[in-house]
């Protein structure tokens, strides 16, 4: 019996060793942020995981690049996190510099009173 691989899987690859080698990478992203944040930075991009998932993946990419690309010194503590938050605040306030506005649209005419 002949097996079927999904269409989107490369030849001689395993669906299993794509699970492997993602969890693998995975771990070793962890196990870096893990060096490289000391207890109150990890428990604050944890929480930011639980509100915002993809601003919590931005946060860990950043901070895979810059360790990586050497310009941490020791590690990251909550108040230098909490600054590269505001770093990616005010730059992203930059691009959308709209401001979410709230209009009400009250209707004119109508009589609140009921005489009966």
């Amino acid at each position: 019996m002949e097996s079927i691989s999904p269409p989107n899987a490369q030849p001689g690859v395993q669906p299993n060793d794509e699970d492997a080698k993602r969890a693998q990478e995975e771990q070793m992203k962890r196990d870096l942020l893990a060096t490289v944040l000391d207890t109150g930075a990890r428990e604050r991009l944890s929480r930011i995981a639980l509100v915002s998932p993809e601003r919590s993946k931005q946060i860990e990419m950043i901070l895979l690049r810059m360790a990586q690309s050497g310009q941490l010194r020791g590690r990251v503590s909550e108040e230098q996190l909490i600054d590269l938050l505001d770093q990616m605040e005010a730059a992203q306030g930059k691009v959308n510099s709209k401001k979410p506005t709230i209009v009400y649209h009250r209707r004119k005419g109508l009589d609140d009173d009921f005489d009966i």
